[in-house]
């Protein structure tokens, strides 16, 4: 009897867990469009570059180590840090997060607006970035009992979104911007997507209003497996983390 429950536990877990892995850019049709070899996928408009950069938690817990170390207190915002369930040595992912870079030496002013950047997959998924005042209503859910310690880990959450966000402030000649854009955590069905940057302003009229824009498309891929742990990183991924 209780091998049979065995099996059936068996059959109705199917084969294990999904384990997404790392989103990486897929082949890029358009020539003003390079690859580095961090990931980085780079739109060039002469002396103007669009950088769009997937990040792995491990890449952000590295970013934000002393708040990544704290467990299930951990208050890196991008990442749930070094928690993990009870037995488990894997930690699943709390969003979806892309480094944005804009290097502007060739336009007046040129502006990308957060708002207008969306992700959507090949198998009809679309995700549309969180805005800080989303954030904060997600975090002030772990404000419970509004306690002295709730009300810490809160601020330090918030406040390093504040600075590392994307602000989608005009970027000037000669000038840089750069910050982070957050997402959904994608589903596990999705391995195919397109982070699309919609009426990137480039050029305004005598009254400030935008007259040129760009839609910028950059093609990411990641592999999904399935089993009961997540499979070993080539040791080529580990050294680019």
């Amino acid at each position: 009897m209780y091998r049979c429950l065995l099996v059936a536990m068996a059959l109705l877990c199917g084969c294990g867990r999904y384990f997404p892995g790392p989103l990486v850019p897929a082949k890029q049709e358009a020539a003003e469009m390079t690859v580095s070899d961090d990931g980085t996928v780079t739109y060039h408009l002469r002396r103007l570059e669009v950088s769009l950069r997937p990040m792995l938690d491990e890449q952000l817990n590295r970013q934000f180590a002393a708040e990544s170390d704290g467990g299930a207190e951990s208050t890196n915002p991008y990442t749930f840090g070094d928690w993990r369930r009870l037995g488990d040595s894997y930690t699943p992912a709390r969003f979806t997060v892309f480094l944005l870079t804009v290097n502007n030496y060739e336009f007046p002013k040129v502006r990308v607006d957060p708002s207008r950047v969306m992700i959507s997959s090949s198998n009809n998924r679309t995700y549309y970035g969180f805005a800080y005042g989303q954030l904060d209503e997600y975090f002030r859910a772990y404000w419970q009992g509004r306690t002295g310690a709730g009300r810490s880990a809160f601020r330090e959450r918030t406040d390093l979104l504040r600075r590392t966000l994307f602000a989608g402030n005009p970027t000037f000649s000669g000038q840089s911007e750069s910050g982070y854009l957050v997402f959904p955590a994608l589903h596990d069905d999705v391995k195919d997507i397109v982070v699309r940057l919609s009426d990137v302003e480039v050029r305004y009229d005598f009254a400030g209003k935008p007259v040129e824009t760009l839609q910028l498309a950059y093609p990411f891929h990641r592999d999904v497996y399935r089993g009961y742990r997540p499979p070993e990183a080539p040791a080529n991924q580990k050294a680019a983390q």
